[in-house]
Formats: structure tokens, C-alpha cells, sequence
């Protein structure tokens, strides 16, 4: 071994850093296995809780109109709210991402536009959500867009609250993530791509459509993954918009217009209710849904962490 390697091996040995060095990544080793540790002791103590109050009636019959939700029910109707809010969060989100990202990194002009798209985009991703929920309680209180809200029988007022109002707000919680990840994809695709289809005769429409989409796809997966686990962990939004009732309730017998117009819960709010500090005292069961919805979002950050890294490395030109 030649004395420069070994020189080098010397500088790059923590025991021969200065005092100070060894001291600070003794405290990053430290923040890092603390954080570890925390994030362990939540998995391992609301598994041990959740699998042990966990029943599968739970999963299939619906909660009680009572407040009390101790004697009988499960949670059919939270867990059938968290999916279709989350459906209808990300199918509004994730188009509207996709296309502000590539106006950003494609076109971006007039740049004092662009600016302000991506302050306004950054400002959704920093505002808390209760925030974002009461904007949309006061814009879709008005009497232009009840058509989309729910109302009491024989009540001319709209109370700003449905599946539709609530799925619309969500989507803004999810659009940040979609932006940054499909815009972190159109950047990491180099420049000769674009130029390659122009000089084939291509237009800027069809090269974005032919070329760029596919090669983003598993970038917007990995977006669409991370908004849809901002979406299920939610619970302001649900509380002030969907009205926080744990049957849903349709608000006609048209089947799916009604639903939209209509309330409910999700897994957050019924576990916000029946915990201990809740009024629906039934902690054995808030246990048994944090369970599952924590089952939902780790299952969706895997699902984000494995698209990220890609099955085969990703496309030709990157690899």
C-alpha cells in the first residue's frame, strides 16, 4: 500500500479528527439512533395495543349512532370514508401537480409567475391544515357553491361540509408533495432527451407527452404515495369538513352524487372520538383502528421508498 492511500485512510478514521469533529458526529450518531428508537417504540406499542384490541368484526360492521361506542359496532364506515377521501384527494391532486410541475421546469415564464406559483406552492406545504380547513368552511359556506354541500332536511343553509368539500381541501395537502416529486423528475432528465425528439421533428406538446410523462412515471407514483399518506393521517380537515359523523349519510338517494354531498368519519376522527380523552369511550377500539391506519400510512411510505428506488434502475439515459 502506497503512503498516500494510507495517509488517506488516516484522514478518513474518525480517531484521528479533531476533538470537536468526533464530538459532533458523536451527537449525529446519537439524534439518529434517538429517532430510531422513538419511531420503533410508536410501531412496536401501538401493534402490541392495536393487534391485541384488534378484532374482524371490527373491520366489517358499522359504528352505532351513539356517541358512547363501547357497547357494540366497529369501524366499516371510517375505514370506507379513509378510502374514498383519499381517493378523491389524490385524483384531484395529482393531475394539477403533475401539470404545474412541468409548466415550472418546462416553460416557466413569465419567471415573476413562475416565482409565484412556487411561493404559493410552498406556502400550501407549510400552512397547517386547520388552516386550509377553515378557508375552505368559509368559501364553500357560500351560497354559490352549496350545490356541493351538505344540508339539514327542511334547511335552506349550507354548512360547508361533504365527501366532495373535504376531498377538494385534502387535495391541496397532497399537491405539494406531487409538485416536488414530479419536478424533481423532469429536472434529472438531461437536456439531450428533449433536444433528440425536437430534431426528430416532434413538438414541445408531444415531446412532453411522448417522451417526459413516461419517463417521470415512477417520480409521480412516488408523489401520489407520499400525498396519499398526508391524506389518510389527516384529521382537521375531516373534523371541520366532513362533519365528523362516525355512519356516513348521504345526502340523497342518488348513489353517488348523494354520496359526495354526504358526511362521515375517517380513521383519524373515529380515533380521535373513542380515545381516552375522546367522548365516544371506547379506547379498546380507537386502539384497534390506530392500528390499522398506521398499518395504511407505513404500508404507503414502503410503497413511496420502493418506487423511489426503482426495480431496474430506472430509464436507459439515467442508468
Amino acid at each position: 500500500m502506497s503512503a498516500t492511500a494510507v495517509r488517506t485512510r488516516a484522514r478518513d478514521s474518525a480517531s484521528s479528527w479533531p476533538l470537536l469533529d468526533r464530538v459532533g458526529l458523536a451527537c449525529c450518531w446519537a439524534a439518529g439512533l434517538a429517532l430510531a428508537a422513538v419511531a420503533a417504540a410508536i410501531v412496536l406499542y401501538m401493534g402490541w395495543k392495536g393487534i391485541s384490541q384488534l378484532k374482524p368484526s371490527l373491520l366489517v360492521t358499522h359504528p352505532t349512532g351513539d356517541v358512547d361506542q363501547s357497547k357494540a359496532g366497529g369501524f366499516l364506515d371510517p375505514l370506507e370514508g379513509t378510502l374514498l377521501l383519499t381517493g378523491l384527494g389524490i385524483l384531484l391532486a395529482v393531475p394539477i401537480g403533475v401539470a404545474t410541475a412541468l409548466w415550472l421546469v418546462e416553460y416557466g415564464r413569465p419567471a415573476p409567475l413562475a416565482r409565484a406559483v412556487e411561493s404559493g406552492v410552498e406556502i400550501i406545504a407549510g400552512a397547517p391544515s386547520v388552516v386550509l380547513a377553515l378557508f375552505g368552511l368559509t368559501v364553500f359556506s357560500s351560497s354559490g357553491l352549496s350545490f356541493m354541500s351538505f344540508r339539514a332536511s327542511g334547511a335552506d343553509e349550507a354548512f360547508g361540509r361533504s365527501f366532495a368539500i373535504a376531498g377538494i381541501v385534502m387535495s391541496l395537502i397532497a399537491l405539494p408533495s406531487v409538485v416536488a416529486a414530479a419536478r424533481e423528475a423532469l429536472m434529472q432528465i438531461p437536456n439531450h432527451v428533449r433536444e433528440a425528439s425536437l430534431a426528430l421533428g416532434k413538438t414541445k406538446a408531444a415531446t412532453i407527452r411522448r417522451v417526459l410523462l413516461p419517463s417521470i412515471r415512477p417520480g409521480i407514483a412516488t408523489g401520489t404515495t407520499l400525498g396519499m399518506g398526508r391524506i389518510v393521517g389527516d384529521t382537521a380537515i375531516v373534523v371541520l369538513l366532513l362533519g365528523n359523523t362516525l355512519l356516513t349519510e348521504p345526502q340523497t338517494d342518488v348513489p353517488v352524487l348523494g354520496l359526495l354531498r354526504g358526511t362521515g368519519s375517517t380513521l383519524t376522527s373515529y380515533v380521535y372520538n373513542n380515545s381516552p380523552a375522546g367522548e365516544g369511550n371506547a379506547p379498546d377500539k380507537a386502539y384497534a383502528a390506530a392500528f390499522v391506519l398506521m398499518v395504511l400510512v407505513i404500508g404507503l411510505n414502503a410503497l413511496a421508498a420502493r418506487i423511489a428506488r426503482g426495480r431496474d434502475g430506472g430509464p436507459a439515459w439515467i442508468r
